[in-house]
């Protein structure tokens, strides 16, 4: 059960990453901006994309804070350092729209992932 619902989810991510890459490309064109630097950038907007899904699965999974056994076998909680990750890789995606003076797009379902 718990490997389809998963399987949706690549799915459903899957089609959205496709949506957003099409639509920043459309936007591209239409603001005039050709050239294979500017699709690079947008293949890099995509992987930031790939990479916040995952930071959100590893913070779903362990929580804000996690447990972890230290080197003197006791055990201790740490924050879960995918949530700093998480805002830096939020604040990239965003550098990215800004330098290429792009909208960011709405996947048709967005809200289907939170």
């Amino acid at each position: 059960m718990a490997k389809r619902k998963n399987n949706e989810l690549n799915d459903l991510r899957l089609k959205q990453e496709c949506e957003i890459r099409t639509d920043l490309l459309e936007q591209l064109d239409d603001n005039g901006m050709i050239g294979k630097q500017y699709e690079d950038m947008i293949e890099d907007y995509v992987e930031l994309i790939k990479l916040k899904n995952l930071l959100i699965d590893d913070i779903h999974t362990k929580g804000i804070r996690s447990r972890v056994k230290t080197g003197n076998g006791f055990f201790q909680t740490k924050p879960n350092e995918s949530v700093d990750r998480l805002l830096k890789v939020n604040a990239q995606m965003l550098k990215v729209l800004t330098e290429l003076d792009l909208k960011k797009p709405k996947a048709a379902d967005e809200d289907d992932l939170l």
